[in-house]
C-alpha cells in the first residue's frame, strides 16, 4: 500500500528537522583532549637536556610549574579544546606512592598512575597503563586528541589503538643533546610531532649540588651497546637452547615484552648506565642481540 505523499513529505521534513538539531548539538559539543606523561622517559631525558644527568637523585624537577606549563602548551595547540587531565605515569616500590608522587597526585586535573619499579629501579607495566587509558578514553569518546610525552618504542601499540577508536594522537618529544630518545616506530604511527627544547625545561630543572652526584657517568657508544646485547644472546641461547630461538626469529625485529624486558635489566647492569630514554642505544642494543642470533641459525 502506497503512502500517502502528503504524509511521506512530511515525515521527511521531520527526519530532517531531527537530524538537524542533532548536528547542531555535536557542534556545540567542544572536542576535549588529554595529557600523557612517561614520567621516567620525561625525568631521563629532561635531566640529561638541562642537568647533564638521567640519575633522578641529582636534580629537582618543579613537576607543579612543568605539569601547569604544558597545559600552557597543549591550550595553545588545541585551542578550541578543553582539557579532560594530565595523566601522569610513574614507578614505585609495590606501587606505593612516594612523596613527591603523592605532591603530584593532589594536584588539580592530575591523575597519578603507578606501574611497579623492580630492584634494578626498572618500571614495569607503565606502557600496558598508557595503553589501556588512551584505548579506553578513545573508545567511549572522552577524548578527541591525546598529546604524549614519552619515546619508547612499546608505545606504538598504545597510540594504535586510541586510532582505532577515531582519536589523534600527538607526540611530544624532548630534545636530545645527542642522537634520538624517542623510537622511530613510534613516530611513525602518530598523526604530530613536536620537540620541546632546553628553554622549556630550564626553569623546572636544577641540578643538586650535593657533591655524592657530581660523577655522571660516560654515554656509550653504539657499538659498545651492541656488542653488549650480542653477549647477552650468547648467553640467552647457551641457557634456552636452539628450540626457542625457532620461537623467537618469527617476531623480528621485535621482541617478546619479558625479552626485551630482561635484555634492557642485564644490559644496563654490564654497562652500568641506563637506557632509559635512550631510543637509539635501546635499538643498538635489540640489533646486537638479533644479529648474533641470526647468526647462529
Amino acid at each position: 500500500m502506497n503512502d500517502d505523499p502528503a504524509a511521506l513529505a512530511a515525515r521527511i521534513d521531520h527526519t530532517n528537522e531531527l537530524l538537524l538539531r542533532m548536528l547542531a548539538e555535536v557542534a556545540k559539543t567542544p572536542s576535549t583532549h588529554a595529557i600523557f606523561v612517561d614520567a621516567g622517559y620525561l625525568y631521563a631525558a629532561a635531566g640529561r637536556l638541562v642537568a647533564g644527568t638521567e640519575d633522578r637523585r641529582a636534580f629537582d624537577l618543579d613537576a607543579e610549574g612543568l605539569i601547569e606549563a604544558l597545559i600552557d602548551r597543549a591550550r595553545t595547540i588545541f585551542a578550541d579544546s578543553r582539557l579532560l587531565r594530565v595523566y601522569w605515569y610513574d614507578g614505585a616500590r609495590r606501587r606505593i606512592h612516594t612523596a613527591e608522587q603523592q605532591s603530584i597526585a593532589e594536584l588539580p586535573d592530575v591523575k597519578v598512575r603507578l606501574g611497579n619499579l623492580n630492584a634494578n629501579n626498572q618500571q614495569k607495566g607503565v606502557d600496558s597503563l598508557i595503553r589501556s587509558d588512551l584505548e579506553s578514553l578513545a573508545r567511549h569518546r572522552a577524548i578527541s586528541d591525546a598529546a604524549l610525552l614519552g619515546g619508547d618504542e612499546d608505545l606504538v601499540s598504545a597510540v594504535e589503538a586510541a586510532q582505532g577508536y577515531g582519536a589523534r594522537v600527538h607526540l611530544w618529544g624532548i630534545e636530545a643533546p645527542e642522537g634520538r630518545n624517542q623510537a622511530e616506530p613510534l613516530l611513525w604511527e602518530v598523526d604530530s610531532q613536536r620537540t620541546l627544547d632546553l628553554d622549556f625545561f630550564k626553569p623546572y630543572v636544577s641540578r643538586r649540588t650535593s657533591a655524592a652526584y657530581e660523577t655522571v657517568a660516560a654515554r656509550p657508544t653504539r657499538e659498545d651497546v651492541r656488542f653488549v646485547g650480542a653477549q647477552i644472546a650468547a648467553k640467552w641461547l647457551a641457557a634456552r637452547g636452539r628450540e626457542s630461538l625457532v620461537e623467537l626469529l618469527p617476531g623480528h625485529p621485535y621482541l617478546p615484552g619479558s625479552v626485551d624486558q630482561d635484555l634492557l635489566v642485564e644490559a644496563e647492569g654490564l654497562l652500568q648506565y641506563s637506557l632509559r630514554g635512550q631510543a637509539d642505544l635501546r635499538r643498538a642494543l635489540r640489533d646486537g642481540f638479533w644479529e648474533h642470533l641470526q647468526a647462529q641459525y
